[in-house]
């Protein structure tokens, strides 16, 4: 254990502890107002919760960090079809919240799977294409993964969950045009997949309402929330996010001094903390909170550019490509460049099962960050080894 201690990628470990602390902050005074005044609970409900999520999801990525690499091929393609059996079961047997059934309640906390679900398939088509990167100009082989991962999307899809479809679709489309896979196969399942959207679209448009609610259809008219007659209806939390940030300026109104947070957002906590982080803080918080990510991002990158196999690079690429994702989709809700779809920001909004997958997630990049470097220092002692025998033999 001191060994992957020593190893691990310190920049990558200190970027997070430093977000996570931030969000941490920023849940409790978002939150604090939502649990005396809407649940009677105590001030710091939602702090504390959050506090015991991470410190658990620490706890297990320190055993998870000790496992190599080469045991993720068996164990996520499990996870992936065990997944595919909860999502099935869910949709019969789950909990409703947010007008989708994607919650398993076990009382004291409840779980959301598809969360896990984008962190397995990632691990599970690097493995997948690094352990058949010989294979990969054959049809039956490529798409099997790709296979597993549509039958998951529609699982997710049918719940209904718009958000978490669309950033687990696209991570798999992300991870599949980046790995050493044919181009022939390539180029034609770039027209697939435009004929898919293509045939989604018109779906969607033909009987969108018998497969999304109402008040789900309504966020895709999310043009104009502040008009009169968006106000009180679906435009309603997307304007008191920009009454939020308007109210924050420069160098905003002060720490736990918002006034958006008294239940005019009702998500001030997990969804649209970014306003309160702004209205609170400033826009020079967000500039730093973008630098923050910019570096941490980039760092993610880094390493799996310097990994020194398939598998290592794509489980970066496809962090990343999550981390990203989830800020593009957050933020561009918010900012009513794209429709709310109730994703949250990465290290700021209260969740467990997200921050539980984000924590697995950095996990795993420290474990690539540790291969690589104990690989580099394997093949400096193999040179110098080398360089030894050949002195000798002179």
């Amino acid at each position: 254990m001191k060994k992957i201690i020593k190893d691990i990628d310190k920049p990558l470990f200190f970027l997070s502890t430093i977000l996570f602390i931030f969000g941490l902050v920023m849940i409790f005074s978002s939150s604090n107002i939502t649990a005396f005044m809407k649940y009677a609970a105590s001030p710091y409900r939602y702090f504390l919760k959050q506090t015991i999520f991470l410190i658990g999801s620490f706890m297990i990525s320190i055993i998870l960090i000790t496992f190599h690499s080469k045991c993720y091929y068996a164990l996520s393609q499990f996870c992936v079809y065990l997944i595919g059996i909860v999502l099935a079961l869910l949709l019969a047997y789950g909990s409703v919240k947010n007008q989708a059934i994607s919650w398993i309640n076990f009382g004291f906390f409840s779980f959301q799977p598809s969360e896990l679900a984008k962190i397995v398939i990632i691990v599970f088509l690097a493995s997948y294409y690094d352990r058949k990167k010989e294979q990969l100009d054959q049809y039956k082989v490529v798409l099997y993964p790709i296979v597993l991962a549509a039958m998951i999307a529609f699982l997710i899809f049918a719940q209904p969950d718009l958000g978490t479809t669309i950033i687990f679709t696209m991570i798999v489309a992300s991870i599949f045009f980046m790995a050493p896979i044919s181009k022939e196969i390539r180029n034609k399942m770039i027209l697939l997949i435009l004929g898919a959207v293509i045939v989604v679209v018109m779906v969607l448009v033909g009987v969108g309402g018998k497969i999304i609610n109402n008040e789900q259809l309504e966020r895709f008219d999310f043009k104009e929330p502040c008009s009169k007659e968006k106000f009180y209806g679906s435009g309603n939390q997307v304007c008191n996010g920009y009454i939020a940030i308007n109210h924050g300026g420069l160098l905003g109104t002060g720490l736990g001094q918002s006034t958006q947070k008294y239940l005019y957002l009702p998500e001030a906590h997990t969804d649209f903390i970014f306003a309160i982080i702004v209205e609170e803080l400033g826009f020079v918080s967000s500039i730093v909170l973008f630098i923050l990510y910019f570096l941490l991002i980039g760092r993610i990158i880094k390493i799996g550019k310097d990994s020194y196999n398939t598998r290592g690079f794509l489980i970066c690429m496809g962090v990343a490509i999550y981390i990203v994702l989830h800020i593009f989709v957050n933020l561009g809700g918010i900012l009513g460049v794209i429709p709310m779809t109730g994703v949250p920001l990465p290290f700021m909004s209260y969740g467990g099962s997200f921050s539980m997958s984000l924590i697995f997630a950095l996990t795993l990049v420290q474990r690539i960050h540790i291969e690589n470097h104990q690989f580099m220092e394997k093949k400096q002692k193999n040179v110098k080894l080398s360089k030894s025998i050949s002195k000798k033999r002179k």
